[in-house]
């Protein structure tokens, strides 16, 4: 445990740290009951709202949550978060991508085979045409 410490250093959360955590939680983790405002399995006020330095963090937030939001990650657990992400090549904003995953979003996913259908069509009709 000595060894994660040294690796991780344990300071002040930031405001914008704070608020970034907080938005993650009542938006995005499944655990967080918004009507209790309380973190359902464990039947208590959700740990991370309060937080107020880095270190610990929820189990549950760290990996299914933080993922989210790459750079609120790497300055949470020190880890380069970047390397996973990837640029979608249509509209090209950084994501995380799920297995495969090629593009960000169902839209630019169909944008890209329809450039590529018309791109298959246009080359048919030069080939025809000859």
């Amino acid at each position: 445990m000595g060894g994660d410490r040294e690796k991780m250093r344990i300071r002040e959360l930031t405001r914008t740290e704070r608020a970034k955590i907080r938005k993650l939680v009542t938006e995005s983790c499944a655990n967080y009951g918004s009507r209790e405002k309380q973190c359902i399995p464990l039947d208590c006020p959700c740990y991370m709202l309060d937080k107020c330095w880095t270190g610990s963090l929820c189990r549950y937030f760290q990996e299914a949550v933080l993922g989210a939001d790459p750079a609120l990650e790497s300055a949470l657990t020190g880890e380069d978060s970047s390397m996973r992400q990837k640029k979608c090549p249509v509209c090209g904003k950084a994501y995380l991508p799920v297995t495969s995953q090629a593009y960000c979003s169902a839209a630019c996913r169909t944008y890209a085979r329809r450039k590529s259908e018309r791109e298959r069509k246009r080359r048919e009709r030069l080939e025809r045409g000859n």
